[in-house]
């Protein structure tokens, strides 16, 4: 099979070539390429089938989609339970299938979670559909609890098809959606009559915002249309507490882009391709489109299609505080995750070597970069860092009343074995081993007494 098949369909291949991958990811294992202090990367969960996009719950627990319906749950202990949270009929034809994951911002008080799947009635198309968690047990869907909250236009093509979908810090669910292989005149991505090769921008409730740049020139579901002239947009992120958004959009054959979203924006697709001629030709006269602002060659290390994205910026980070703000992103057949320094928009070599099929990034609450592949038989890994300890939020002193007691807080990085001891006067108090200590309550206006946190780590 030619580059050029595993490039246009990297999520599907043919029967034969899938047999040849299974041989090979046999014998293969994730090497030690990193940067200083940082381990090889941990196995924490194997046994997925065919996974797509993976996504934390606001509770600490890992929620995968699988191409072929399931939505599976790895709890906090990084068990893989064997019963899905939920399974939707779909078909996985190309790239087609169980595409998407989101949490509602008011998950841990309504349980809802939004998946994007592809249906075949009444014709083949993506749609958006809510479940709610079972109180009695968040890791199953309450039964008959899907609500359909968007459907989109019928599927031209078996491949391009997207899917990723965030809540951004407005409030509003957006989507990311492929070109569909161009629909007949190729031009799927730059037109506002369908919502292929888009970003959308919708309500919870799968409503159109009034404020879509497009609102008021669309009608019916294409004012969801919030930007255009994407041809693969499989993965993006929000960097958090910001609505900046980084697009990762995998190319043709010559470039992958990583694009900033920005409400209206037209990022040129087929017209362009990292700015050079893309596949149609020619272009209209005054046709103006935002330049990706990172891009890289396909093909260059067995690079094929940009996959995965995340921002580091969790509260909580087991990583040198250089890396917080940075971007990281990964490449489905070079097995690479790269960091990308968003201060000097410069991309830097992370780890290397990971093996094939890297399709999905995220950061974990416990500040730990995770990604998600289709090889070793379906798996998920972190990337641990174990370097010397560093204090990057010190203990604060506070004023509190007479008789009221005071908690202070210290927080370190150093990798994921961090030990706090909090002392009085220069003695370990016994206990208080976490990043917070709350003093005990006193009469006195002040005791005079001085407290320290020492980080430790293996």
């Amino acid at each position: 099979m030619s580059s050029t098949i595993s490039k246009r369909s990297f999520l599907k291949f043919s029967v034969l070539t899938i047999l040849l991958l299974c041989v090979m990811l046999l014998v293969q294992q994730p090497v030690q390429a990193a940067p200083p202090n940082f381990q090889a990367p941990v196995q924490v969960a194997t046994g997925l089938t065919t996974p797509t996009q993976m996504q934390f719950a606001p509770d600490g627990r890992l929620f995968v989609a699988e191409q072929n319906g399931g939505l599976r749950v790895i709890d906090t202990r990084g068990t893989l339970l064997p019963t899905p949270f939920t399974t939707v009929t779909t078909t996985t034809v190309g790239e087609r299938g169980l595409l998407g994951i989101a949490f509602d911002p008011n998950f841990l008080t309504n349980g809802y979670v939004y998946v994007l799947y592809t249906v075949t009635t009444p014709t083949i198309h993506n749609r958006i559909s809510r479940f709610t968690a079972d109180p009695l047990n968040p890791n199953q869907a309450q039964a008959a609890s899907e609500q359909i909250i968007f459907e989109m236009d019928t599927v031209d093509g078996t491949n391009h098809n997207g899917g990723a979908m965030h809540f951004g810090s407005d409030g509003n669910l957006y989507v990311a959606t492929g070109d569909s292989q161009g629909g007949a005149t190729g031009l799927n991505a730059q037109m506002l009559t369908n919502t292929h090769g888009k970003i959308l921008r919708i309500n919870p409730d799968g409503t159109i915002p009034t404020d879509n740049p497009f609102y008021a020139s669309t009608t019916g579901i294409h004012r969801a249309i919030w930007a255009l002239g994407l041809r693969n947009p499989f993965t993006f992120a929000f960097q958090p507490g910001t609505n900046r958004m980084f697009i990762n959009d995998v190319g043709e054959g010559n470039w992958e882009e990583i694009n900033e979203g920005v409400a209206g924006a037209n990022f040129g697709w087929p017209y362009f391709e990292a700015d050079d001629p893309g596949l149609v030709a020619p272009v209209p006269g005054g046709f103006t489109y935002n330049s990706p602002m990172h891009t890289y060659a396909t093909g260059v290390g067995g690079t094929c299609a940009i996959t995965g994205g995340t921002f580091y910026n969790d509260t909580v980070f087991q990583y040198p505080t250089s890396y917080l703000g940075d971007y990281f992103f990964g490449d489905f057949c070079a097995g690479t995750v790269t960091e990308y320094d968003t201060a000097s928009n410069t991309p830097i070599a992370f780890y290397d070597s990971l093996g094939f099929g890297v399709v999905d990034i995220k950061t974990s609450p416990a500040g730990e970069i995770y990604y998600l592949t289709r090889g070793s038989g379906g798996a998920v890994y972190r990337l641990p860092y174990n370097g010397a300890p560093q204090i990057v939020q010190n203990p604060q002193s506070i004023a509190v009343d007479s008789g009221t007691p005071a908690t202070f807080t210290c927080l370190g990085t150093g990798g994921a074995n961090l030990q706090y001891q909090w002392q009085v006067g220069g003695v370990n108090i016994p206990g208080a081993t976490s990043a917070s200590y709350t003093t005990p309550t006193t009469a006195n206006a002040d005791d005079g007494n001085q407290y320290a946190c020492v980080v430790t780590n293996a």
